[in-house]
């Protein structure tokens, strides 16, 4: 494994990032260091992680084997041309700003890089991310392998065709965000028939927790394990029907739909 790791973003993300990372031993705190020009939040950042952390993205550079772009994807060219004299042709760059293709990396480089293209998700900070990973022509097999130990080390990884990117992040890198509101929407209609509010929410969760363990792990078509708690003329097939009735997976396929093509047209 590569000895030291450097964040250029000190975020929601990149933290999910490396509070799996140390969850995980992968890498110790003093072999990662975080760049970002807001103060506040590196010294958060190092009294949380116990990280090293500069405000200089050079110096990070200078002492990082592999570099984590964790910026927004406005902000991703600027950065990189502030770099990218500074990288050697060693330097693994993994980049997880949305809707930034690896050949619009590669101009911004404007020399051969090693990059790679991850669109990972926030349950990394409890080590159950979901992560899809790209990479170009100049990273060898062993060095795509140690970045998906990485990635692995908070989560699970799967390796996808580029241009497979945008369609991971309207399914996995921005679809903890619709489960959020699924669970607080059954929590709100738990709460309307007389629920204690933090009851609902664990119900509502262990619940959606069970729920994709069970597609993880018997490996079911998702609508054999409805079937299974769908009882005739019973409860269940009632609550199915009505979210049938009011668009529910419609709604859902629109949403996963438009986070896709926003994030083809983030570039």
């Amino acid at each position: 494994m590569k000895k030291t790791l450097g964040f250029i973003g000190g975020g929601n993300m990149g933290q999910a990032m490396i509070g799996g990372i140390i969850e995980s031993k992968i890498f110790n705190p003093e072999d990662i260091m975080v760049s970002d020009l807001n103060d506040n939040l590196l010294k958060k950042v190092e009294d949380k992680y116990g990280v090293k952390t500069t405000n200089d993205n050079k110096e990070l550079v200078k002492h990082a084997d592999i570099i984590v772009l964790a910026v927004k994807p406005h902000i991703c060219d600027i950065v990189i041309k502030g770099i990218k004299n500074d990288i050697s042709e060693d330097t693994l760059v993994v980049s997880i700003a949305a809707g930034k293709s690896i050949g619009q990396l590669e101009e911004s480089f404007e020399k051969n890089v090693k990059i790679i293209r991850v669109m990972p998700n926030t349950p990394a900070l409890v080590g159950k991310a979901m992560s899809a990973i790209s990479s170009n022509e100049n990273v060898s097999k062993d060095e795509l392998s140690q970045i998906t130990d990485i990635f692995e080390s908070f989560g699970e990884a799967e390796l996808v065709d580029e241009k497979l990117m945008d369609v991971v992040v309207g399914t996995s890198g921005s679809s903890p965000a619709y489960v959020y509101m699924f669970i607080e929407a059954i929590a709100d209609g738990a709460v309307l028939e007389g629920m204690p509010r933090d009851k609902a929410y664990k119900m509502a969760a262990q619940s959606v927790l069970g729920a994709a363990e069970m597609v993880l792990k018997t490996g079911m078509h998702p609508g054999e394990l409805k079937d299974m708690v769908c009882s005739p003329g019973g409860t269940t097939i009632e609550a199915v029907r009505t979210l049938e009735e009011k668009g529910f997976r419609s709604a859902v396929i629109e949403a996963v739909r438009n986070c896709t093509n926003k994030s083809r047209n983030l570039s």
